[in-house]
């Protein structure tokens, strides 16, 4: 008797296990999840692309720094100040794009009997 209950709560138990992961996985594979994913991945490509650019940029000023020391040149090197790199988007890959400083309303009625 403890057998049977023993190896039929071990099996609702697995069967639970199995349907809440499978049921984990489909969520994950809905379009929207992967569209927010993709954007997720998109935005951090971003970010390390501005990381990169912007160590090119300090590299490129330190080794102007360095051949105008070895060429006698005084001047400093300096970026203009226009031309730095644009900071993070601070809103979310995905969702409602709420800006409160573009009011865009659109009032078009559209009737099918016009077009012909």
């Amino acid at each position: 008797m403890f057998r049977r209950t023993f190896w039929f709560t071990a099996g609702a138990a697995a069967g639970v296990w199995a349907t809440t992961k499978v049921n984990r996985k489909l969520r994950q594979l809905t379009p929207e999840s992967l569209a927010a994913q993709a954007a997720n991945k998109a935005v951090e490509a971003g970010h390390r692309l501005k990381d990169f650019a912007l160590d090119v940029r300090a590299g490129m000023v330190q080794r102007e720094a360095e051949l105008g020391e070895a060429l006698g040149l005084d001047a400093p090197v300096d970026p203009a100040p226009g031309h730095e790199l644009p900071g993070p988007r601070r809103r979310p890959a995905l969702g409602p794009h709420a800006d409160p400083t573009t009011t865009t309303t659109y009032s078009f009625s559209y009737n099918r009997n016009e077009d012909h």
